[in-house]
């Protein structure tokens, strides 16, 4: 992985121009560096992040736009714009946007290892069907687990 290149990544653009399909979102890389990966993420009414674990990342999420419920180690929360939403490594967590909006926000993770790894391998799968993208993230160090009652 190369070090980090100053500059501008600007809006409505990823770097080279990446886009990527993930569970029903929109991701698209802005900042990438072995210490760190970020990502501005839209989800779609309805799309979510099933309760998976990192044992290997912290994780962050700047709420831009929308209302994003979140099960964090159990525990019931809502971020709204403004909000940042904060994922220590091994804390198990699930993402959803149950409104009738389109939430935006920004995601990064320190360290990187293998997330934008797993982005890409997602992305390029023929279909995203729940069981295979899994056993593919357990490959990338993040541990989905059983959906919430």
């Amino acid at each position: 992985m190369q070090p980090m290149t100053p500059g501008i990544t600007k809006a409505g653009t990823g770097i080279d121009g990446i886009v990527w399909s993930i569970l029903g979102q929109t991701y698209v890389p802005k900042q990438l560096s072995e210490e760190s990966f970020a990502w501005h993420a839209t989800f779609p009414s309805g799309t979510f992040v099933p309760p998976h674990i990192h044992p290997t990342q912290d994780e962050f999420i700047y709420m831009l736009e929308g209302r994003l419920d979140a099960v964090i180690d159990g525990r019931d929360f809502a971020a709204t714009a403004g909000d940042v939403i904060k994922l220590p490594m091994g804390i198990p967590h699930g993402l959803f946007n149950k409104s009738d909006q389109t939430v935006k926000c920004f995601f990064w993770v320190t360290p990187t290892r293998k997330l934008y790894d797993l982005f890409w391998a997602i992305h390029s799968m023929k279909e995203q069907n729940p069981p295979d993208v899994v056993a593919l993230s357990a490959r990338y160090e993040v541990n989905f687990l059983p959906p919430p009652a």
